[in-house]
């Protein structure tokens, strides 16, 4: 399992840099397992940070802590088949895909079924994202990233990049290879978009 707060400052102790967790991950696609091994203890506090961003607005008694949600997607991204990492962005933006699978999971689990009620809106920056309270607004912006995924792939990609992967406009477009204005853009349509769906307003696609 993964290192605790106290060891990995000890490891992060050398401050390693963007360039050596490239080349980290690019070991690690190749197979080295030592590779990973190195990996988690230098980037656990970065994920950890992540976890924090995603349960930022969460009750005091929330039924996952952030250290909860670094582990289990550590376990999921272990079960990866040939992972191919180029850049710790895109690292990054996979750890935050496997989050919002974990947070969705788990407000499935605690049944969490009601969608919000038609005509409310529901701000991104407002959802809670495992709470019993805010669960099924988690669902609903799961199943309407689902249907942006449909029409505009890459607008859902910018999406959870951005707000579940924390990553910034430039992080973003370099995953993506395109333009940062280009990343913008889809920001603000899909954030549009959604809250459209989430109200339940008419839809006027571009």
């Amino acid at each position: 399992m993964l290192d605790s707060p106290a060891e990995v400052s000890q490891t992060n102790a050398g401050q390693p840099t963007a360039a050596d967790i490239d080349a980290l991950l690019s070991r690690w696609s190749q197979g080295d397992d030592s590779a990973q091994e190195q990996l988690w203890p230098i980037v656990f506090q970065q994920l950890r940070r992540l976890a924090r961003r995603q349960l930022a607005n969460e009750r005091a008694d929330h039924s996952l802590e952030s250290a909860a949600l670094v582990n289990e997607a550590y376990i999921r991204l272990n079960d990866l088949s040939n992972p191919k990492w180029n850049t710790s962005a895109q690292f990054f933006a996979m750890c935050g895909k496997v989050m919002r699978h974990i947070l969705v999971d788990h407000a499935r689990a605690r049944k969490c079924q009601k969608r919000p009620t038609i005509g409310s809106k529901i701000p991104l920056e407002e959802i809670a994202l495992v709470s019993p309270e805010k669960g099924e607004q988690l669902l609903a912006l799961d199943e309407a990233l689902s249907q942006l995924a449909e029409i505009h792939p890459r607008k859902s990609d910018v999406v959870e990049m951005r707000f579940f992967g924390g990553l910034s406009v430039e992080e973003t477009a370099e995953v993506l290879q395109v333009a940062k204005l280009t990343v913008i853009r889809d920001w603000n349509f899909a954030r549009a978009w959604l809250e459209t769906v989430l109200t339940g307003t008419p839809i006027y696609d571009e």
